[in-house]
């Protein structure tokens, strides 16, 4: 075998400047909530691997479908249907609001966005897409260039249609309102912009239920109904983005449950086989189904409803059904909130605690008062990628973004388990104050939502 001076000699690295990527985590093997590098040290994946992995590592059930599969077939066009593709839409639809109809099998989170734009605006007609500044919905052209993450200045200009919108986003608000006293201003301002934008040109407007690696933050009570009416009262459908949302990970199958909200569109991935085969979906309203039973839909790709991934989304929905992993999520998540909540407490580095479910953000500040974030927007900094290395020494797998720092554990996660993450994250933070060096101004911290 041809001996590699480096993991990364001959590989490119996702997200990263390639040069600064010094010091790499060679992944050998799984099981549950914990990971194995090549050298036998453990670490506590309180990233489900990329918000994908819920059911956790070595899933017994996931791996004897794959491998049952195998042997009966691994390659199927994807004109030609299996008895699994027609299992799994049915059985995705019963987990769905009752709305949604029919089914779009892709290969990704970032694919599924991108071909639910195409269709929106092949049957609008209308060529706008409108989407949160905060926003990160995939890393092909069409999604990277619609999100509002700073990730998109790779390719910008982006596709002409796509406009933004300010967020409700309550711990920072772009108004400097204050929720609930601020009555939504914020989709207020959305319908003057739609008005402004002239809405008979807009086709779509895309959100997460709760802001994923771009804010890790809720939609405000309310909100999502504000914005279900507009787009009801103006023509235009709503994409529910649940790619991180989905499967359990706020505690309900899909975030849009929690507010009973019927999106137009629904966009799926990562926990639909917990991230063991490549897969996302696309589930669409019957009037959107409607529409291309007499035309074209042009869009398919070699891998479509991959029997392999067909086999794996069945076997993750029976085990998140039959070990009951939402409300156990739901409960978790409870726990893991009481938990953070209690340790920023000690931490002035710690501006705000949010989330829903078993998605927590913890953004990370200089000046608690003032709000200052640790690292300044469209800042190119070393230090989430110091807090990255520290955390793997400290054996914690997370994300480290600009000033957030990102938890998503597989939601089998013990009370335990979330104290043993706690702890290392309490030894992660009292590094960075140290590392920092800052004389971080001391207020009362805020807590799930931005709310003190």
């Amino acid at each position: 075998m041809t001996a590699v001076a480096s993991p990364r000699q001959h590989l490119f690295i996702p997200w990263a400047v390639q040069e600064r990527e010094t010091q790499l985590l060679d992944y050998e093997r799984g099981e549950g909530v914990y990971f194995w590098d090549r050298q036998g040290r453990k670490y506590l994946d309180g990233l489900a691997q990329i918000f994908n992995c819920n059911l956790g590592h070595g899933n017994r059930r996931v791996i004897d479908a794959i491998r049952a599969q195998a042997e009966k077939a691994c390659c199927v066009s994807p004109v030609l249907m299996t008895e699994d593709r027609s299992r799994l839409a049915a059985a995705l639809l019963a987990k769905t609001p009752s709305e949604l109809k029919k089914c779009y099998f892709v290969n990704s989170g970032s694919e599924a966005d991108d071909q639910a734009f195409i269709m929106a605006r092949m049957m609008t007609g209308r060529p706008k897409i409108f989407a949160k500044y905060r926003s990160y919905h995939g890393t092909l052209l069409g999604g990277l260039g619609v999100g509002g993450d700073p990730r998109r200045a790779a390719i910008e200009p982006g596709p002409p249609g796509t406009v933004r919108f300010f967020d409700p986003f309550c711990y920072r608000c772009d108004f400097g309102q204050k929720y609930p006293d601020c009555k939504l201003h914020c989709a207020d301002a959305l319908e003057r912009q739609l008005q402004l934008e002239n809405p008979s040109t807009v086709a779509a407007i895309v959100v997460e239920p709760v802001t994923g690696a771009a804010g890790g933050f809720p939609l405000p009570d309310g909100y999502f109904t504000r914005l279900r009416q507009l787009c009801d009262k103006y023509g235009i459908l709503l994409i529910a983005d649940e790619v991180i949302t989905g499967f359990g990970r706020t505690g309900a199958w899909f975030g849009v449950q929690h507010e009973n909200i019927v999106p137009d569109m629904m966009v799926m991935a990562k926990g639909l086989t917990s991230g063991y085969v490549p897969m996302g979906a696309v589930v669409v309203r019957e009037h959107v189904a409607k529409h291309f039973e007499s035309k074209m839909l042009p869009l398919g790709s070699t891998y479509t409803a991959h029997p392999l991934a067909c086999a794996a989304a069945l076997a993750c929905l029976e085990e998140y059904e039959g070990r009951g992993l939402i409300p156990h999520a739901k409960k978790m998540g409870e726990l893991l909130f009481q938990r953070l909540n209690r340790l920023a407490e000690s931490h002035p580095i710690v501006g705000d605690v949010r989330g829903k479910g078993l998605l927590a953000c913890l953004e990370l500040v200089r000046d608690r008062k003032a709000k200052t974030p640790l690292v300044p927007a469209n800042t190119d900094s070393p230090l989430p990628m110091q807090i990255r290395n520290r955390s793997w020494d400290e054996g914690l797998h997370l994300l480290a973004r600009g000033s957030l720092l990102m938890l998503s554990p597989p939601l089998s996660i013990q009370p335990a388990e979330i104290d043993e993450l706690v702890e290392k994250l309490d030894r992660i933070l009292t590094w960075l104050e140290k590392t920092v060096g800052l004389v971080l101004r001391c207020g009362p911290h805020s807590g799930p939502n931005g709310n003190p």
